[in-house]
């Protein structure tokens, strides 16, 4: 693993179309492509820290949720001036 998970999914985040989002599996795939599935829960926390600090937006149903209290499936995008926090 060359770059951190913060920094993957960071990356692959500014590669995506504005105001597009990615999937925790493609950051896990990104990190790992043989064994991604043990990173999903890493992929999880890092989101949440980097939600809570204003970094990025944590999608369910293609809507803002709280970082504290989603559950189920979910994605990830970038966050902008216009993102409620």
């Amino acid at each position: 693993m060359s770059l951190s998970l913060e920094d993957t999914l960071l990356d692959l985040l500014a590669k995506a179309a504005p105001g597009k989002s990615v999937a925790p599996e493609d950051v896990a795939r990104a990190l790992d492509p043989e064994a991604w599935r043990r990173h999903l829960s890493h992929v999880r926390s890092t989101a949440v820290g980097l939600a809570r600090a204003g970094r990025i937006v944590i999608l369910r149903h293609g809507k803002p949720a709280n970082p504290d209290q989603f559950k189920g499936v979910y994605r990830l995008r970038a966050a902008t001036q216009e993102t409620p926090q």
